[in-house]
């Protein structure tokens, strides 16, 4: 998609920017996303209101066929993977062994191989690590990301633009509540903590039904033939300074860019989507288990409003948050939105008022109320 008309690549405005291809995939073949087609606010409107089809085949794909897969996933993440069937999606973190959140990948299980994309420059420490655990079992795991891409159609009627492809009927999430603290073991269901629909997608690949819209997993031989097909149909084009806009609002965090080394589960909101709590031990089982039954992580993931009269460029990634002229925190993902202005994603400390007076560098910030 980087070859459409009007397309402005991600390493064109920012050459250190971390959305783009791996060393490797790049040496593959795999190439470069655009940030936007021309006019990004107009794009992000379209992600808001309507759909839009966006490019983010740098992702890294790893796929894990192998009859043993379900049970060794099980075993080595934080989701509920014992029983995944054909046709189900969901949520996984790999953690350290004191808690931190390390990888965080979507799944997509299609009844021979589990496949998993992940954060672009993920790629390979994730797969490295699932090799160092293969032992005997029944798996081969590999990176399928220089074969593989991902697309997605953002937007509430991301469903309706499916069906160009011949899809249909694809069930929106189904999630279970997370249970309060000290709940009574077998309380949770013995399944994904959410569930995301997959189906075949008719030319090669498969489409999965995601909060924000549906996810396209496809050959990277079937991509163009994919995008013609939803281009042809009207479906526009949008990029990914629309999409992380549209992240942003949702409150949805990426690991390794809204997260750092030292981020827990429950701090930024991934304990729903991503860890079964009572699935048995995993590694950093235990931190995510004390947390959890104290109630009280010691950080949060906050919505800031940021003042865009001093300056119009947000801040970076890392940036910390202070109050009183003390840090409290740092900023992540920082965007434009077209209705609320310089928003960012921050991660504070638990006892950071809602009414504080933040700053982020020289600028003003307030915190949104949940």
């Amino acid at each position: 998609m980087i070859d459409i008309a009007g397309a402005v690549a991600v390493e064109s405005i920012d050459e250190a920017s971390r959305d783009q291809p791996e060393p490797v995939h790049a040496a593959a073949g795999v190439r470069g996303v655009a940030a936007h087609y021309g006019d990004p606010m107009r794009e992000q409107r379209l992600l808001d209101t309507a759909v839009g089809l966006v490019d983010r085949s740098h992702r890294g794909v790893v796929a894990v066929p192998g009859e043993e897969r379900a049970g060794w996933l099980h075993t080595l993440t934080s989701q509920h993977l014992a029983d995944l069937a054909a046709g189900e999606g969901t949520e996984l973190l790999v953690l350290s062994p004191h808690g931190h959140i390390e990888q965080h990948a979507l799944v997509a299980e299609d009844g021979v191989t589990t496949w998993l994309d992940t954060e672009p420059g993920a790629t390979t420490g994730l797969l490295a690590y699932l090799e160092k655990m293969r032992f005997f079992s029944k798996v081969e795991p590999r990176d399928a990301t220089a074969d593989h891409a991902l697309l997605s159609l953002v937007g509430p009627e991301a469903p309706a633009a499916l069906e160009t492809l011949g899809v249909t009927g694809l069930a929106a999430p189904d999630a279970v509540a997370v249970p309060g603290p000290k709940f009574r073991h077998g309380e949770l269901p013995p399944r994904p903590t959410v569930r995301y629909a997959v189906k075949p997608l008719p030319a090669g690949g498969w489409a999965r039904r995601v909060p924000l819209g549906v996810d396209l997993l496809v050959p990277r031989e079937s991509m163009d033939q994919v995008v013609a097909e939803l281009r042809g149909a009207g479906v526009p084009v949008a990029g990914l300074w629309a999409y992380e806009a549209v992240r942003v609002a949702a409150r949805r965090p990426r690991v390794g860019v809204d997260t750092d080394h030292r981020t827990i589960p429950a701090e930024v909101n991934l304990i729903g989507p991503a860890v079964h709590l009572d699935k048995g031990c995993y590694r950093g089982q235990e931190t995510v288990a004390r947390v959890h039954n104290l109630g009280r992580p010691p950080r949060r993931l906050v919505l800031l409003h940021l003042d865009g009269v001093t300056t119009d460029q947000p801040p970076a990634a890392g940036t910390p948050v202070t109050l009183d002229g003390r840090a409290v925190g740092f900023v992540g993902t920082a965007v434009h939105h077209h209705e609320l202005g310089q928003i960012a994603l921050a991660v504070v400390k638990r006892n950071v008022p809602e009414d504080a007076r933040l700053m982020v560098g020289d600028i003003a910030a307030a915190i949104d109320p949940e």
